[in-house]
């Protein structure tokens, strides 16, 4: 009499199937995360820029003069330098030169506002 369920070859068909469905969707995953973060540290490369321009204005600067970090920050939503998702950090910059991101990712975090 043989006794129901399944042989060893069935469930490694089974096993090899749900890994090339991994290995597939594994990349697009990979693809979105970086993309994602990449549009976030953008996203907070824009309100740095759009901190330091108001403080400029505010405190009346120019061109050329370094940017007060803590001045700044009280422009920004939060009150303080946002954090890059991709476990970078921000550098300020002088007034008149976009804010930059250290990131190390296989994407770029470049802001060109």
């Amino acid at each position: 009499m043989k006794t129901p369920g399944f042989t060893l070859v069935e469930i490694m068909i089974v096993v090899a199937i749900i890994g090339l469905l991994a290995a597939i969707a594994l990349p697009s995953f990979i693809k979105a995360r970086n993309s994602s973060q990449q549009n976030a540290c953008i996203n907070n490369l824009r309100q740095i820029e759009s901190g330091k321009e108001q403080w400029a204005m505010a405190s009346a600067r120019g061109d050329g003069d370094t940017a007060d970090t803590a001045g700044i920050d009280e422009y920004i939503r939060g009150a303080t330098t946002p954090k890059c998702p991709a476990s970078g950090s921000y550098t300020y910059g002088v007034i008149g030169t976009d804010p930059d991101c250290n990131a190390d990712s296989v994407t770029s975090h470049n802001f060109a506002g």
